[in-house]
């Protein structure tokens, strides 16, 4: 029965105010393992009472989607450094109905026996979770949009292909998904860009003459700018090649080129407190209730983790004996290796061509995962029957204006970066934001649902915000083109709306966690 999921939504701890309908707890992933996935589920506050189902899910990958919950696009909102929770009116859940899922097995509360060895185990272990779910709470035949961050960007493609693949809407159909600054990439590409991106970000990289003179010689003798020169070009010059300038067959590094690995040690000796996932954060370092409010972990002496509470574990329905974790101790896939593909080369491109609902969005301040990146793995990626993106990224990312009436949870609006849709693909570079895009600009976040929903026709409509829709906005026309870097070559790199570059990456060092 759902009363052995249901939330007291006034009896969460340290939330002083009532939440609202809410479920959790764990449910099998069925077949003949032990493995148990942990949810939180928000029935949607929406009157219209859509029939249709968001899912959100984390990355790492080992990392809990309850960080996006709590600091991303949850009905309660705690972000590094504020004082205590509060409601979050740009919880995706005043949209529709929304699910916070941690997985693979052996992330957060979700329990057993870490079996996956690739996205296809996870992908088949979700489906069994998901089929349990809708049974649970009878919603069968429910559109289903899958949603995520970081290495969700890993599994947000395979478990949507899995999902069309089984052909069944009674408990799979789904509708459309959205990555965050997802790793969709084969190789760690972040050195090929890292001098385009501390070229655009000069004053947050106040390098010395000797350290931008070194960064500037391993760029262009280990062949990274003649490689953005080629291929982050509209349209593509042609299929990239399968090994990348800088690396041997095997993927191992060339000694020399490691310009990523310069630039975050350079980094980090100038300011400490040099946080990979939004680079424009200074010192010192913020409290964070999950423990991890910059690159590394941190918790101020005395702080418990919330989610590691044990009063908070009762109110959620969560397993009292797991020591929860913003990511796992353990590995999440046996060995910790993922013997998958990258999603880029074909479990994207086969979502895309079966629903023409897919969006891929980047924040500018990321270096764990930077937009160029992610970009290049567009460019080679075939879909809709052609390469890439045949036209350069430029419309206006706008964000409807809004009042803000409580100052802890304002949000910008106007214009927030570019987008570009083509084919069954959006994309959108995202300004004044970093890695977790939905926690520093909400009401981009708010805009890009209503835009996968169906809601809106383009990212760029002056239609109101559903939530302020008697608001006042401007004329279509006054908006302009997008901001953020223009994408071009390394080259002829500059800001603003003129020719230029945008800072460029992709998957990150293996030193770093893929967060989120």
């Amino acid at each position: 029965s759902l009363a052995e999921f249901a939330v007291n939504g006034s009896a969460i701890p340290e939330v002083n105010f009532d939440a609202g309908e809410s479920y959790a707890g764990q449910l099998p992933i069925g077949g003949n393992s032990d493995g148990k996935l942990y949810f939180w589920f928000w029935p949607t506050t929406n009157p219209d009472q859509p029939k249709e189902i968001l899912i959100w899910l984390n990355g790492g990958p080992g990392c809990s989607s309850l960080e996006g919950f709590l600091q991303e696009n949850g009905p309660i909102s705690w972000p590094s450094g504020t004082y205590k929770p509060v409601e979050n009116p740009w919880s995706w859940h005043h949209i529709t109905n929304v699910v916070w899922i941690e997985q693979p097995v052996g992330t957060g509360y979700s329990t057993g026996t870490v079996t996956a060895t690739s996205e296809d185990d996870v992908a088949a272990q979700f489906m069994g979770f998901w089929k349990n779910f809708i049974e649970t709470f009878s919603m069968q035949g429910y559109k289903v949009y899958v949603t995520g961050e970081s290495y969700a960007g890993m599994y947000v493609p395979y478990i949507s292909s899995h999902m069309l693949d089984a052909n069944d809407t009674t408990y799979f159909d789904v509708k459309g998904m959205h990555i965050y600054d997802p790793s969709i990439s084969d190789y760690m590409i972040t050195a090929i860009a890292s001098k385009a991106y501390v070229d655009y970000w000069s004053p947050v990289f106040p390098f010395n003459d000797t350290t931008s003179a070194e960064l500037k010689n391993i760029s262009a003798t280990c062949g990274f700018d003649a490689y953005m020169d080629k291929y982050l070009t509209f349209p593509p010059a042609g299929p990239q090649p399968a090994i990348l300038p800088g690396y041997y067959a095997n993927g191992s590094r060339i000694p020399g080129c490691a310009a990523d690995d310069l630039v975050y040690y350079a980094s980090t000796e100038l300011n400490p407190g040099w946080n990979i996932y939004q680079v424009t954060q200074l010192l010192p370092l913020p409290s964070d209730e999950l423990g991890f409010p910059s690159s590394v972990f941190y918790s101020p002496p005395g702080l418990e983790i919330y989610f590691n509470r044990t009063d908070v574990k009762k109110a959620i329905n969560a397993p009292l004996d797991v020591d929860w974790t913003i990511c796992s101790n353990i590995d999440v896939f046996v060995d910790n290796n993922d013997n998958s593909d990258p999603s880029s080369f074909r479990a994207i491109p086969s979502v895309i061509d079966r629903t023409g609902n897919v969006m891929i969005s980047h924040g500018l301040n990321d270096f764990v995962l930077i937009a160029n990146g992610t970009l290049l793995a567009i460019q080679n990626m075939t879909f809709g029957g052609k390469l890439g993106f045949q036209e350069r990224p430029s419309s206006p990312l706008f964000v409807p204006h809004h009042p803000n009436p409580d100052l802890a949870t304002m949000s910008g609006q106007g214009v927030l970066g570019t987008t570009h849709t083509e084919r069954g693909l959006t994309w959108s570079l995202v300004t004044l934001t970093g890695h977790m895009v939905p926690g520093w600009q909400p009401a981009v976040a708010w805009r890009q649902v209503e835009y996968l929903l169906g809601r809106v026709d383009s990212l760029s409509s002056t239609k109101p915000l559903s939530n302020y829709a008697n608001a006042t906005q401007p004329a279509a026309k006054a908006l302009g083109l997008g901001v953020g870097p223009i994408l071009g070559s390394v080259a002829n790199a500059t800001s603003g709306s003129g020719n230029g570059s945008a800072p460029g990456a992709g998957p990150i060092p293996s030193k770093w966690s893929l967060f989120n």
